[in-house]
């Protein structure tokens, strides 16, 4: 097991209820900014809670954050932010808000030339304005870490950054908020969720039982939660489970210790700049093609994946790592989710080297746990996935 120092400061409020709390947990006079994307909050219930509970407060709102938050659509609100004198910031949404938040958080006290140069200049983020989230879909693990994507279509480009300052104060989740979310983002959290474990399981053995174990769970609980959570949103359990679930996947926890891959994201984030593809979705068409593509550095846990999550335990190593690989396909198209970059796009012919290019331009040359996967290698994986 490698060193590792581990923090997380950020205080959970989990279950049903809990949205009238937050005025026991924002500083009192606070200036609040509610942050929120297309609005569905208004037709579930949940922005009643958030305002009643924040009657105390002044409240200033900004809605319309899309998903893949925009950077354009973000300057506005950094601007409401810096006009309206605000001292704290409220996101009531999914990763996209929670992410689009810790951008202005960071940006608020940014004193650079300008903003984006927090995405490109690879320095992590050591403090920003207070902030605190509403779960409203799972997904991501946003509201429980300290890393943020943002997009910007002008360039199309889509871009991560973090750091110790970009952790939520405290974050609401309440799993009846589950009952309200379509089949497809449901489907899109579970698959995000199932893959952010992956890249932090999915590598070489380093004898971190207890992280493989942490792991190996949350997968399996996925595995389990699934056709509940997709056939009856309402079954409290099932999404209590899959709530927790997605946020355990990334919250720094089971990373410790042990090596990451996370070629996967960079790939798919490419996808979603480039075609607008659902983030989870871009996942699933990528994952298996990156596991085939890097079968012999991967085997051994790929093997014991199989082994332990899927309950392969006949044939050679090779033979359960292959298994392992397709039972991973088979879940995404078991959730609805198309694995082939061609049901999504007709212009897909060219994107294997338009995001080789792109990683070559940025000096990325070296992605994947061993650092040792190409741009070259990133452009034959998303071949295999065409």
């Amino acid at each position: 097991m490698n060193n590792f120092k581990y923090r997380n400061p950020t205080k959970i409020l989990f279950g049903k209820g809990q949205i009238e709390n937050l005025s026991t947990e924002i500083p009192a006079n606070s200036k609040v900014l509610m942050l929120y994307g297309g609005g569905s909050i208004m037709k579930n219930g949940i922005y009643e809670q958030v305002i009643k509970a924040l009657s105390g407060y002044e409240v200033v709102e900004f809605g319309g954050i899309p998903a893949n938050p925009e950077y354009s659509v973000l300057l506005d609100a950094l601007k409401v932010i810096k006009d309206e004198k605000i001292t704290y910031l409220l996101a009531v949404g999914g990763g996209s808000v929670i992410d689009g938040t810790k951008f202005l958080s960071a940006a608020a006290l940014y004193e650079g030339e300008t903003p984006w140069d927090l995405l490109t200049n690879k320095k992590p983020v050591t403090e920003g304005m207070p902030f605190a989230t509403v779960l409203t879909l799972p997904a991501t693990g946003s509201e429980m870490n300290s890393g943020s994507v943002i997009t910007r279509a002008e360039t199309k480009e889509k871009l991560a950054f973090g750091g110790p300052g970009l952790f939520p104060i405290f974050s609401v989740l309440d799993p009846e908020v589950i009952q309200s979310i379509p089949q497809r983002q449901l489907a899109n959290g579970i698959a995000d969720a199932f893959t952010h474990v992956l890249e932090q399981y999915m590598t070489y053995p380093i004898g971190a039982k207890l992280q493989d174990r942490f792991a190996e769970s949350i997968i399996q609980t996925l595995v389990e939660v699934a056709p509940a959570i997709m056939k009856d949103p309402s079954d409290y359990e099932a999404a209590s489970n899959f709530m927790w679930s997605c946020t355990l996947a990334l919250n720094g926890l089971i990373q410790q210790g042990v090596p990451g891959d996370w070629a996967v994201h960079s790939m798919g984030h490419e996808l979603t700049a480039l075609y607008g593809i659902d983030h989870a979705r871009t996942l699933a068409i990528l994952a298996g093609n990156h596991y085939r593509y890097n079968f012999e550095t991967k085997k051994e846990k790929l093997a014991q994946y199989a082994e332990r999550v899927w309950n392969i335990t006949e044939g050679t190593l090779e033979e359960k790592a292959h298994a392992g690989i397709n039972k991973t396909d088979e879940f995404f198209k078991s959730l609805g989710i198309d694995i082939k970059l061609s049901d999504y796009t007709e212009d897909y012919s060219e994107t294997g080297s338009i995001v080789a290019k792109r990683f070559t331009e940025r000096g990325w040359g070296g992605l994947g746990e061993h650092k040792s996967l190409t741009p070259t290698d990133a452009q034959k994986i998303i071949e295999m996935s065409y």
